[in-house]
């Protein structure tokens, strides 16, 4: 089992920046193991913002996101994070950690989520 712990919500004013974190615990996977971040805002689907690879540290991003939200992971720490900077209203969301031992496949695991709150 995989078991991942999100931190970092918070309330923050248009343009600010927050940082996720989120640390994952248990077995380890593969070459192709990835951990990436979703939110999901109210009235909204779950959509995908960005994962890394683990090895080699790969990064894919939703285009809405590019050049706004950078993901780093730690491996010592099996910690991810997401740099979130020039936050907009409509990033508000409840935020995700997931992971997948295939970054081409779907995710597998999922932590229990962290609130973001974007002001005007």
């Amino acid at each position: 089992q995989v078991q991942l712990v999100e931190s970092g919500g918070g309330l923050v004013q248009a343009g600010g920046s927050l940082r996720l974190s989120c640390a994952a615990s248990g077995r380890t996977f593969g070459s192709n193991y990835a951990m990436g971040w979703f939110r999901q805002a109210p009235g909204k689907e779950r959509e995908f913002v960005g994962g890394i690879r683990w090895s080699g540290g790969s990064t894919y991003y939703a285009d809405f996101v590019k050049g706004r939200f950078t993901i780093s992971r730690d491996n010592a720490k099996n910690t991810v994070y997401l740099q979130m900077n020039s936050l907009k209203p409509e990033d508000t969301a409840v935020y995700y950690c997931a992971a997948t031992s295939d970054f081409r496949k779907s995710y597998d695991y999922w932590g229990q989520g962290t609130q973001v709150t974007v002001s005007s």
